[in-house]
């Protein structure tokens, strides 16, 4: 499937716009079952080992969705994948507040479902992002700038979301939350029925790249992750991502809870850091989605990434004033917004379209696979060396990290990766071309 020629006016920008409001409800619902399921186990149980046991079943399945979600999404179809997701997620969401309803919602069930909603609901997310290239030719716009109002959109979602889940929850309890989540998953599904139209299935247009179709389920599974660890610069970003997000994971779940309690003596200090980091990155998110389209560079990247992850915990580790640290995260969060649209639309231009789900969704299960490693050191670092030790530690790792792509031939891509890909053909000569030539766009958080 090759992408069409701009559409004019509004019926050209329209299904860009679906996919957009689609992709903020659907996010915004699971912003709420983020909030609403922990705190319904930990009021049903009284047990902070339950609630963290259900939140273990809450995030595997996004690993597992990710990997093996991607070679399905390539064969049935992107907007087919989504609408089907939603309102398979949508049902496992709304079965937890009947079950509840009539006493039958017992633990196992709970995190059965839970696990389910989560493992049905990750495919759906790669599939409104593969189509994103797609949709944003149709609409004319630039793809780094459609890039950037995806990941803006994401980011406000979740704000307001959370911020949903804190009304709904006061005023109809957890399960009464539960049904909205549901409702956000239906409607999710009703805008890509109406406004995403019809695609075809992607074809390879080289014999190195076939369809997903073109070949048995786990044949496809097994081309995605063989595409993506011999491609040098898509396994650099995967692994750069997963030192990151494990250290970020470790940070909001642990490092940042802990230093608000002891340091600051304030669980509404917590509050107010993690907004910061929110706004700020949200406005960066719009800027880029503004301007993004004009940047490009492997120093801009590096820059970005730096800025985004190693102020934070060298401010907690020098225990700077509160207003301070909280002016630090905002001005990092603004560094992040920009982050995700970059890396999107470097993929997009690496990844043949025939397989852009199944690499999609094995760089998905790649990056978070390190998650749950990075919260459980985090806490091991805290009771060994200390929490100022383990911040420290935490930036200079980050910024070594984070620093690997000016080192290294195959970062080199990241500029000229921004171009689309259509094909087999198309691929592999834009790759060949921008591992030979000097850098541009990249990397996400």
């Amino acid at each position: 499937m090759r992408s069409r020629a701009p559409e004019r006016g509004l019926a050209g920008r329209l299904p860009l716009l679906g996919l957009l409001a689609a992709a903020f409800v659907s996010r915004a619902g699971n912003a709420i079952t983020m909030i609403a399921v922990p705190l319904y186990v930990f009021s049903d149980t009284g047990s902070a080992l339950a609630t963290g046991v259900a939140g273990v079943f809450a995030t595997v399945p996004v690993v597992i969705g990710g990997a093996l979600g991607g070679a399905l999404i390539d064969r049935v179809g992107y907007r087919v994948s989504s609408i089907v997701a939603d309102l398979a997620s949508g049902v496992t969401v709304l079965a937890l507040p009947i079950l509840a309803a009539t006493g039958a919602l017992h633990f196992g069930v709970l995190l059965l479902l839970v696990f389910l909603s989560g493992l049905l609901d990750t495919p759906g997310d790669t599939a409104k992002t593969v189509m994103l290239p797609e949709l944003a030719t149709r609409a004319g716009t630039p793809l780094a700038r459609a890039a950037g109002a995806q990941s803006a959109v994401q980011r406000s979602a979740s704000m307001v979301g959370a911020a949903v889940a804190g009304v709904l929850i006061g005023v109809l309890g957890a399960p009464g939350a539960l049904y909205v989540n549901a409702a956000t998953f239906a409607v999710s599904a009703l805008l890509i029925a109406v406004f995403i139209p019809r695609m075809a299935r992607p074809v390879a247009s080289g014999a190195d790249v076939p369809a997903a179709g073109d070949t048995g389920y786990w044949r496809g599974f097994a081309e995605g992750l063989r595409w993506l660890w011999s491609n040098p610069l898509l396994r650099g970003i995967v692994l750069l991502v997963m030192v990151t997000n494990a250290i970020d994971t470790a940070g909001l779940t642990v490092l940042f809870p802990v230093y608000a309690a002891e340091r600051l003596g304030s669980a509404t200090a917590l509050g107010f850091m993690v907004s910061c980091f929110a706004g700020g990155a949200l406005l960066g998110a719009v800027l880029f989605a503004a301007v993004g389209h004009r940047a490009s560079g492997r120093g801009l990247f590096v820059l970005f990434f730096v800025l985004a992850g190693v102020p934070p915990y060298l401010a907690m580790a020098f225990e700077v004033p509160l207003p301070v640290l909280l002016a630090v995260l905002a001005f990092s969060g603004l560094a992040a917004g920009g982050i995700n649209p970059m890396m999107s639309t470097a993929l997009f231009g690496l990844i043949p379209e025939p397989m852009r789900a199944r690499v999609f969704g094995a760089m998905s299960a790649g990056v978070s696979a390190a998650m749950p490693i990075g919260a459980f050191l985090g806490g091991a670092s805290i009771a060994a060396f200390g929490l100022g030790p383990t911040l420290l530690g935490a930036a200079i790792v980050y910024a070594v990290a984070t620093l690997t792509p000016l080192f290294g031939r195959s970062w080199r891509g990241l500029g000229k990766a921004g171009r689309p890909a259509s094909g087999a053909g198309d691929a592999e000569g834009e790759l060949g071309t921008a591992l030979d030539t000097e850098p541009g766009v990249s990397v996400g958080k």
